[in-house]
């Protein structure tokens, strides 16, 4: 592979998954029921890759395992959406970063995935709110994922429910999960076919570099 250009990527991530609310996997333990299926979203609200930039695109990945993976236990099987109006080398960049080989944080994460069934470059909306009340992305008939912020009758109005510094974020060390309610979780893809509304979800802004 060619050399990897200096490269940076800042936006917003969420889950939508199986486990009952909080997901104990933002903690490095295993899945609430011994197992998890869900959809990750990436939004890349500035990013760059050498020269080539990267705002405003989205990736979208269904993923499935059984255990705890951050103790080793597993390695997680996903197949991923890519934004289809990535150009020719935006998708390069994309396949680089989240694939694990351009090094930075995407590297590390990969150690937990054991198979990737497919890449397919899809049309992909993704939203959130400036508040974080709510988060959503969608892969028209393949993926739907849509949270609300997790509130209760002790939440400060307009607060929102936070853990920071959790042992298990996906996006890597030192940032702050916000928790939510699926209100939507539906897959239909790479082989997976699930519903899980109602369920755990959470969001974690990213920051990446490398290499």
């Amino acid at each position: 592979m060619a050399e990897v250009p200096q490269w940076h990527a800042a936006g917003d991530w969420f889950d939508v998954c199986k486990c009952t609310i909080p997901c104990p996997c933002t903690f490095a333990q295993a899945p609430s029921e011994g197992d998890c299926n869900g959809i990750m979203a990436w939004h890349i609200r500035e990013g760059t890759y050498g020269d080539v930039r990267l705002d405003d695109l989205n990736v979208v990945a269904l993923a499935a395992f059984e255990g705890n993976v951050w103790a080793g236990e597993t390695k997680a099987t996903l197949g991923i959406y890519m934004d289809e109006r990535a150009d020719e080398r935006q998708r390069e960049a994309l396949q680089a970063i989240f694939g694990g080989q351009a090094g930075g944080w995407p590297a590390e994460f990969a150690n937990v995935v054991g198979e990737v069934r497919g890449i397919e470059y899809v049309p992909i909306t993704f939203e959130i709110a400036d508040d974080l009340a709510y988060w959503a992305a969608e892969v028209p008939g393949k993926a739907t994922a849509r949270a609300e912020a997790l509130t209760g009758p002790t939440t400060p109005d307009g607060q929102r429910v936070q853990v920071h510094n959790p042992p298990g974020a996906e996006v890597g060390p030192g940032q702050v999960a916000t928790w939510g309610r699926a209100t939507s979780d539906r897959a239909d893809g790479f082989g997976f076919k699930w519903e899980w509304d109602g369920r755990s979800s959470k969001h974690f802004p990213f920051d990446w570099e490398g290499p």
